[in-house]
């Protein structure tokens, strides 16, 4: 009887090669994720400049116009 080993016992099954198609999806998935990221980072930059700006301006006062009575 043959000696039992773990290399024999247990079959390794090598992974499946990659697709085109899989290859196409992890490319594009790559890049949104990155899209996202950059698009994120802007948004934040945007609105922590917007912050500082608003901060920074004294709130605006409004100023009701008189009215004009009319002469007949």
């Amino acid at each position: 009887m043959a000696k039992l080993t773990k290399k024999n016992v247990f079959k390794a099954y090598d992974a499946k090669p990659e697709t085109p198609m899989d290859k196409t999806t992890r490319v594009v998935r790559k890049m949104v994720d990155e899209d996202a990221e950059e698009r994120q980072a802007k948004i934040t930059r945007l609105r922590n400049a917007r912050l500082e700006r608003e901060a920074k301006t004294p709130p605006e006062t409004t100023v009701k116009a008189t009215r004009k009575t009319r002469r007949s």
